[in-house]
């Protein structure tokens, strides 16, 4: 299948980190516009050194995407430079696990709902008056399988990331028919070195690479898939 993104802008949130990496890589190498928003400059490094060649169409800018004001200056200055923005792809979000819900520090479950959540809302709110006026666009916001398998330990991150596909699920109904398509992903256990860190025991085989998923999110942002729109995708690997 061919999916070219020439001509087309592209925001990833979060599109330094292990998967948000992978996602970039993959739209430059569809010839795409490439706006990353990322925290950590030495990641942002490491993202132009792996474009090469395509690294000059690869743009970024330090946001907290969680902060809604923020997050509209942020958008507002890719549509004040390139007129559009055809796809938003959010990849930012963070796990805390292993411990019971009356155990649980009150700030880390803030913190799951505000990088798991508040980030997909803060940067739908901000995206999608522009892609409305253009009548078109793809959101695609990475959620997890804890969405719907609520494990022992994880009450905060599965609460968080079930509220993520609700919330993409709902926006999917307020938009239908505006030519604007919102999606979900389900990774389960991404095969990330942060994660392999985490768990040195693991079998990383039946991991999904980052590079695997990023081609789904790629299909899900071109006119390939057009009649694909308010789904929530599994990606759970091989397992």
């Amino acid at each position: 299948m061919i999916i070219n993104f020439a001509g087309k802008v592209v925001v990833v949130a979060g599109g330094t980190g292990g998967l948000g990496n992978a996602v970039s890589r993959a739209f430059l190498e569809e010839d795409a516009k490439v706006v990353v928003a990322y925290r950590k400059e030495e990641e942002f490094a490491a993202l132009k050194q792996a474009a090469g060649a395509k690294a000059a169409a690869l743009e970024g800018f330090v946001v907290d995407v969680t902060d809604e004001a923020a997050t509209s200056e942020f958008i507002g200055a890719v549509l004040s430079r390139y007129g559009t923005v055809d796809a938003l792809v959010n990849t930012v979000g963070g796990y805390a696990g292993g411990v019971k819900l009356w155990e649980l520090e009150t700030k880390v479950f803030d913190a799951m709902l505000s990088l798991n959540l508040r980030s997909g809302y803060a940067l739908a709110r901000a995206v999608l008056p522009a892609m409305l006026r253009q009548k078109g666009g793809s959101i695609v916001n990475v959620a997890a399988k804890a969405a719907f398998d609520h494990g022992a330990g994880a009450s905060a991150y599965a609460a968080s990331k079930a509220a993520a596909v609700a919330m993409m699920d709902s926006l999917a109904a307020d938009v239908k028919g505006t030519g604007v398509r919102v999606n979900s992903i389900l990774p389960s256990i991404i095969d990330t070195a942060v994660n392999r860190q985490a768990m040195p025991d693991a079998d990383f085989t039946v991991w999904p690479k980052p590079e695997e998923i990023a081609q789904v999110i790629l299909f899900l942002c071109s006119d390939k898939a057009a009649v694909v729109h308010g789904a929530a995708v599994p990606v759970y690997g091989i397992s």
